[in-house]
């Protein structure tokens, strides 16, 4: 499988190895100002506090050879035995689905031009041969013939290694989750602009970490358009392209305020809640305005260790989330959310945490609200642990990319002086823009390899 640079500077340390390297894409960031200086150009320092890994299987590469392909009429299948070692199984009907040829497949767009009206799926096969050039060929029943390429096979074998393995090169699903010991990835800004080395490893880290913070932005508005147009496009919601995190009079939410924000998620009030959340920090406070980043994840598993049952809870009951004013627009907003998103087989999939936007209305059975709290407080109380909390204060032109469906985010309050008031500005993307850019500069950095 490929390893990033990013990967490839990190994984020791990921295993709290000591030993550094020197000048890498991605650095961590400094814990305080006056280590600054002693950790410039020090490797990214991630401490592990578990880790989801799908190491135990690779994606195949290289040149696959067919030694021999045959078909298995009574299991409807056509077995593919490989030269160096081993078979793959494929059924006849997703074959004859995903014939490659110029009649079913749209090459150019790789998109499938077959319609399923007209595919029999339980079709046999007239024979299965291996072509001079080492491709598997089929004829069917109707006289069309599908060639395959081996390479393209081989990684759609259907065997649990090679089907785990191509979803991770796919989604890049590993996480690494984290504590207060984090020493977070950090990037140049402009250099990820510039640079697809950089922005791939910065994108990586972000994916697996689920944070990177990045120094060197112009301060000055505008920089969060910049970067998301590295990416892609920016999300738009009620609260415009952009927006602006200030102490406003009337403000239309919490963060607009000087107070404390607890660790939350934004937007677990819309359907669904952006993916990414990018913040610049134009100006900074006198007084307080640290910021504060908790790895969901860990503490939602720290919580199905602990206190299974409370997990259950937050993984089993919609909770409402509201979300009404004016800003780009009017807007009135409503959803039903799992604090804890789970998928079928129990993985963590995201958090739903926000109590200023958490409703009034709990449209659970009455038996269950006490349960929810005691649930809701059980996991708020290991996210405010200190051991779970990363704190750090930002300068002017420092940038915070961050997973919103993953970390939470909060601030501790701060002091409003003249000339000293506190600006950030934010921007959202979504998982599908991010996940797309890093496919592509992957394939573009990797296209030599």
């Amino acid at each position: 499988m490929w390893m990033s640079r990013f990967a490839r500077v990190s994984l020791p340390v990921l295993q709290r190895s000591t030993s550094a390297l020197s000048g890498p894409v991605l650095r961590a960031a400094p814990r305080t100002e006056a280590a600054a200086g002693r950790l410039r150009g020090t490797l990214p320092s991630v401490q592990v506090c578990g880790q989801h890994t799908l190491r135990s299987a690779s994606v195949p590469s290289g040149r696959q050879s067919v030694r021999h392909a045959q078909a298995l009429k009574k299991e409807r299948m056509v077995q593919v035995d490989w030269e160096d070692g081993g078979h793959s199984l494929y059924p006849f009907a997703w074959l004859r689905d995903n014939c490659q040829c110029p009649m079913c497949t749209l090459q150019s767009a790789q998109a499938r031009k077959l319609l399923m009206s007209n595919v029999d799926v339980n079709t046999g096969v007239d024979s299965v041969d291996v072509t001079g050039d080492n491709k598997v060929s089929i004829v069917w029943p109707d006289k069309h013939t599908s060639v395959f390429d081996p390479e393209w096979l081989k990684k759609r074998c259907f065997s649990p290694a090679a089907r785990e393995a191509l979803q991770e090169e796919l989604f890049y699903n590993e996480r690494h989750h984290w504590d207060s010991k984090l020493r977070i990835p950090t990037a140049d800004f402009e250099e990820v602009l510039r640079d697809d080395r950089a922005a791939l490893d910065w994108l990586l880290a972000l994916r697996r970490v689920g944070m990177v913070y990045m120094k060197g932005a112009p301060v000055e508005k505008g920089q969060v358009v910049r970067l998301a147009q590295r990416i892609g496009y920016l999300r738009l919601t009620f609260y415009g392209p952009t927006f602006q995190v200030e102490d406003k009079q009337m403000a239309n939410n919490v963060a607009y305020t000087t107070g404390t924000l607890s660790a939350h998620t934004d937007y677990p009030a819309m359907t669904s809640p952006p993916g990414v959340q990018v913040l610049h920090c134009i100006r900074q406070a006198a007084e307080g305005g640290e910021s504060v980043m908790v790895d969901g994840f860990h503490v939602a598993q720290k919580l199905r260790t602990e206190d299974p049952e409370a997990f259950r809870t937050l993984a089993s009951l919609r909770i409402d989330f509201t979300d009404i004013g004016t800003d780009y627009c009017d807007f009135s907003l409503q959803a039903k959310k799992h604090i804890i998103e789970v998928d079928d087989d129990g993985r963590l999939e995201k958090i739903h945490l926000n109590n200023a936007t958490r409703d009034s209305v709990l449209d659970i059975p009455l038996e269950q609200v006490q349960p929810f709290y005691r649930a809701l407080r059980a996991l708020t109380d290991i996210a405010n642990r200190p051991e779970s909390m990363v704190t750090y204060k930002m300068d002017p032109g420092d940038v915070v990319i961050f997973d919103n469906w993953r970390v939470l985010h909060g601030r501790m309050s701060y002091v409003s002086k003249p000339g000293a008031f506190r600006h950030l500005e934010g921007a959202y993307l979504d998982w599908d823009e991010v996940m797309s850019r890093l496919r592509i500069l992957h394939a573009s950095v990797h296209k030599d390899a």
